[in-house]
């Protein structure tokens, strides 16, 4: 699957007292622990999910 492309998403932010659906969102993404880094598909869906929670993650293009 050489054309799919990638984002490498790290959590910077503690999701300590922050909505449900933001701590959700994390977990959705693979990320509920600080600086744990995750490297998904680059869809609308991930990008999306990635919008919402954009105050406690870091985004690379891989």
């Amino acid at each position: 699957m050489a054309g799919k492309k990638t984002v490498k998403v790290t959590q910077i932010g503690s999701p300590i007292r922050r909505p449900q659906d933001q701590r959700a969102t994390l977990i959705g993404l693979g990320l509920n622990k600080m600086n744990r880094t995750r490297e998904l598909e680059d869809t609308p869906a991930v990008r999306g999910m990635i919008r919402k929670v954009r105050h406690m993650v870091k985004v690379e293009e891989v």
